[in-house]
């Protein structure tokens, strides 16, 4: 199967990712099918440039988005939808942060 995904480039502390079409569990850093665009997140406003035609060219090929590059897609209103959540909380975690509120309110 075949993702759309984020591959890191760029220097220590300083990202920069491709917007990439590779099989999905192979090493990002492997040889792609294609490169999409590129991601830079450290401008102000972040920079993201798209072949919007080639991403829904995958899309309709079978092609599936990681959760971060759909959510950069619905920014970019190249697909529609609404975006999903990212970050993992655990059961643990989110109990932690209840307490704190609930402490905070006090």
């Amino acid at each position: 199967m075949l993702s759309i995904r984020l591959s890191r480039m760029g220097h220590k502390n300083q990202p920069v990712y491709r917007v990439v079409v590779m099989p999905k569990h192979r090493d990002p850093k492997a040889v792609v099918t294609e490169i999409l665009g590129h991601f830079n997140p450290r401008k102000n406003p972040r920079e993201l440039v798209l072949d919007a035609e080639r991403v829904k060219y995958w899309l309709s090929k079978g092609a599936q988005p990681t959760e971060t590059v759909w959510n950069l897609l619905v920014d970019e209103k190249i697909i529609e939808g609404k975006k999903k959540a990212v970050t993992n909380i655990t059961k643990r975690h989110a109990k932690r942060m209840e307490d704190a509120k609930v402490k905070a309110a006090a």
